[in-house]
């Protein structure tokens, strides 16, 4: 008998201890708290401002980066990872709204989406605004070192003049870099046309000798310390890269561009909808909205932060450019059904010698 008592005893503490560790835990232990998953492209968010959301909300965020639109498709394709929030380009929002792999947002839920300018809204990769919430816009243009380039920076053809040779950098993008080619040849970015994607094929494997490298974000870097003369990059990093070495300029070729909007998207398969929708609304109170537009460069869609910017970053070109300088750009369109043939071309390209 005094050893059954002794076990029930033993029994009894154990059941407290585990009772008590695990209001411990529903009090703010690590266990029980609420966290998103937020999948975002390198470099693109001012790194204190999760930090500040986790502390004003309670909800710890886990923070993951992608390089392209195509791997992070990749990646929530596969499934292995829950992501709550991710930021995708218009035309990859577009193929994940028609693949249904994304859930409509409850715009009340986001007050602050108020502030999100009207150009911005109705777009054609989401025209009832009700799977994405614009989060930065920009170009694609040519970076260039003024104590390297002498002559006029207007063309994409500049980046086939042999004289570059080895002093050119490209992005590491499918669909930028054909776009570039495309664009130089007089055709849509947007084409289907096999024989127009054969030319640029042609054009991008003829100016691959004079190529030094295909680069993502370690670009901007390169361009700052002087590495090559000039590179294909996006218009965010343009910004940050003049801010650090004065010797580099930006242009947006005469043929056109491409004209993007990166945006914030909650997945199908988040389970945590509401958490998400606070995440995003947070994104787009005006104070935080400027804090990454300032912090990264790119150009924001908010109205209340577009106010809080200085006059020179207001008037900037390079940032926020005048609609006769767009005139002959594109926004990209989901060409999912003949992507094999893009991703077929991009890897010719890469294998050529």
């Amino acid at each position: 008998m005094g050893k059954t008592r002794k076990m029930v005893l033993i029994l009894l503490t154990l059941v407290m201890i585990s009772s008590f560790a695990g209001c411990a835990g529903g009090s703010g232990g690590k266990g029980s708290r609420k966290s998103i998953t937020v999948y975002n492209w390198g470099d693109y968010i001012d790194e204190s401002v999760t930090k500040d959301f986790e502390k004003k909300y309670g909800i710890h965020v886990t923070y993951e980066t992608f390089a392209t639109n195509e791997d992070m498709y990749v990646k929530l394709k596969a499934g292995g990872i829950h992501y709550d929030v991710i930021f995708p380009s218009d035309y990859m929002v577009a193929r994940l709204i028609r693949e249904g792999m994304l859930q409509k947002i409850d715009l009340k839920k986001i007050p602050n989406y108020k502030y999100i300018g009207e150009e911005y809204k109705d777009l054609a990769y989401d025209p009832d605004n009700e799977y994405s919430v614009p989060y930065m816009w920009g170009t694609v243009g040519i970076l260039y070192n003024t104590t390297m380039v002498k002559e006029p920076v207007d063309s994409w053809d500049i980046l086939w003049d042999r004289k570059y040779k080895k002093n050119i950098f490209m992005l590491d993008s499918q669909r930028d870099s054909i776009a570039v080619a495309l664009k130089k040849l007089g055709y849509s970015l947007n084409t289907r046309d096999k024989m127009e994607l054969k030319a640029a094929r042609k054009e991008l494997i003829r100016q691959k000798p004079l190529v030094l490298s295909y680069l993502g974000d370690e670009v901007k870097d390169k361009m700052i310390s002087g590495e090559a003369a000039m590179a294909v990059v996006w218009s965010g990093d343009a910004v940050y890269t003049m801010k650090e070495n004065p010797h580099l300029a930006y242009a947006v070729p005469k043929e056109g561009t491409n004209l993007w909007y990166d945006a914030m998207c909650i997945p199908k398969s988040s389970k945590n909808r509401k958490e998400a929708e606070a995440f995003i609304n947070y994104m787009n109170d005006p104070d935080i909205a400027l804090r990454n537009t300032e912090y990264i460069g790119y150009s924001t869609p908010n109205t209340g932060a577009f106010e809080k910017l200085d006059e020179e970053t207001k008037s900037d070109a390079t940032a926020y450019p005048d609609n006769q300088s767009l005139k002959d750009s594109e926004v990209f369109e989901d060409l999912s059904d003949i992507i094999s043939t893009y991703n077929r071309i991009w890897d010719e390209i890469k294998a050529a010698q």
